[in-house]
């Protein structure tokens, strides 16, 4: 067991890296979410989509605490200049910014409708699709960033 966990320490890492940033990134969307309704109203429901700015903001803190996490603890330095590693990083993390807000859009609109009681905390329909859309992404992110930047 413990050559299996030292063979795939990369990956394991990589999942605690990503916890780590889904949990800034869900904790932040959850207080944005809540505040910025406050000082917008179309924020709930703007033109057909819910939580525009929550979720970019969100996701901006999950991807810079993610970039910090990856290059600290996951990869090795890439083939790229630390300038073109992080270029790359960020039109990878837009291009998935983009797809995580549509799986949000989807989620939130078709399947998530009721709260989800877990005695200690009730799970909305907004966290509950936020969570989903970061775990769709999630998948997508580890093997591009790792062939595409860091030397997969």
């Amino acid at each position: 067991m413990r050559e299996l966990i030292l063979r795939q320490k990369q990956i394991l890492f990589f999942i605690l890296a990503g916890g780590l940033s889904a949990i800034i990134e869900i904790g932040s969307f959850k207080i944005f979410s809540t505040y910025l309704p406050q000082f917008l109203n179309s924020e709930t429901n703007f033109h057909g989509i819910h939580y525009p700015l929550s979720n970019i903001f969100s996701t901006s803190c999950g991807i810079i605490s993610n970039y910090f996490l990856s290059i600290w603890f996951v990869f090795e330095r890439g083939k790229h200049s630390k300038r073109k590693e992080f270029a790359y990083f960020m039109v990878i993390s837009f291009i998935s910014t983009l797809l995580s807000l549509s799986f949000f859009q989807i989620f939130y609109s078709f399947i998530f409708k009721d709260n989800i009681n877990l005695i200690f905390y009730t799970l909305s329909p907004e966290i509950l699709s936020k969570i989903a859309a970061i775990l769709l992404v999630s998948i997508l992110n580890y093997s591009v960033k790792k062939k595409v930047i860091f030397n997969g």
